[in-house]
C-alpha cells in the first residue's frame, strides 16, 4: 500500500512538474516569437526563457513548429471566441446594429490589455508567414472576414464580393491598428493608444459611428449612380 502510494505521488509529482514546464515553454514562446518572429527565435533561447532543459521543445511539441503552432492556436482561439460573441450580439439585429455591436465586441478584444504580444504574433504571420498560416486563415480570419462581409453586403445592397464591400471591410479593420503601439504617432508627440477600460469604449464607440456613416454614404453614392 505505501510503495504504490508513493509510486502514485511520485507520478503526480512528475505530471505537475511537466505541466508547468510546458506552461514555461509556451509563455516564454509567446514573449519571444511576438518580438522577433519564428525564424529567428531558436529553440536553445525558448528553453532558455523558460528554464527548461533545451530537450524540453522537442520532449512537449516535437518541434519549434509544433510550438509554434501551439501559440498560434492559442492566438486563434480567442479569435474563434470572438467571432462567435460577434454573431451572438448580432443575432435578430438590423445589419447597421450587426455591424456597430461587431465593431466594438473587435475592437475591446484588440485593444484589450493583455493581447498586445497576441496581436504582433498574428501580425508577424501574415507578413511573413509559415507553415502554420492556414489554420490562422481557417479557423480565425475566414469566418470573421465572411460574416463582416455578409453584414456590410446588406447595409449595401450588393453581394459580398463586390469591391465596395471588400473596402469598406478593409477601412473597418484598419481604424483598430491604428490605435495599437505607434512609434510614428509617438515620435509626432501623439500616442493614441488607450489606457483605460473607458478610453476602449470611446474608440470603439467612435470607430463604430465613424464607420456606418462611411458605408451608409457610400451605398447613397451608388444608388445615385
Amino acid at each position: 500500500m505505501a510503495s504504490g502510494f508513493s509510486r502514485t505521488k511520485t507520478a503526480f509529482s512528475r505530471t505537475k512538474t511537466d505541466q508547468e514546464t510546458r506552461e514555461r515553454l509556451l509563455a516564454a514562446a509567446e514573449r519571444l516569437f511576438a518580438d522577433r518572429g519564428f525564424k529567428r527565435v531558436t529553440v536553445r533561447e525558448i528553453c532558455r526563457v523558460a528554464k527548461a532543459n533545451v530537450a524540453a521543445v522537442n520532449y512537449h511539441f516535437g518541434d519549434k513548429l509544433g510550438l509554434y503552432r501551439k501559440v498560434l492556436q492559442s492566438a486563434i482561439n480567442r479569435m474563434r471566441a470572438t467571432n462567435d460573441a460577434a454573431r451572438e450580439a448580432g443575432r435578430g439585429q438590423s445589419a447597421e446594429e450587426q455591424l456597430r455591436r461587431c465593431i466594438v465586441i473587435f475592437v475591446h478584444r484588440f485593444l484589450a490589455t493583455g493581447n498586445d504580444a497576441v496581436h504582433r504574433i498574428i501580425t508577424r504571420e501574415m507578413h511573413d508567414p509559415t507553415p502554420a498560416l492556414d489554420a490562422l486563415v481557417e479557423q480565425g480570419v475566414r469566418p470573421r472576414i465572411e460574416y463582416l462581409s455578409g453584414v456590410l453586403a446588406r447595409i449595401l445592397g450588393c453581394r459580398p464580393t463586390d469591391k465596395r464591400v471588400l473596402r469598406c471591410l478593409a477601412s473597418v479593420q484598419a481604424q483598430s491598428i491604428a490605435y495599437i503601439h505607434n512609434p510614428i504617432a509617438e515620435r509626432l508627440g501623439f500616442s493614441m493608444e488607450p489606457k483605460t477600460s473607458a478610453q476602449i469604449d470611446e474608440i470603439a464607440d467612435h470607430i463604430a459611428q465613424f464607420s456606418l456613416a462611411g458605408v451608409h454614404a457610400i451605398a447613397r453614392s451608388a444608388q445615385r449612380r
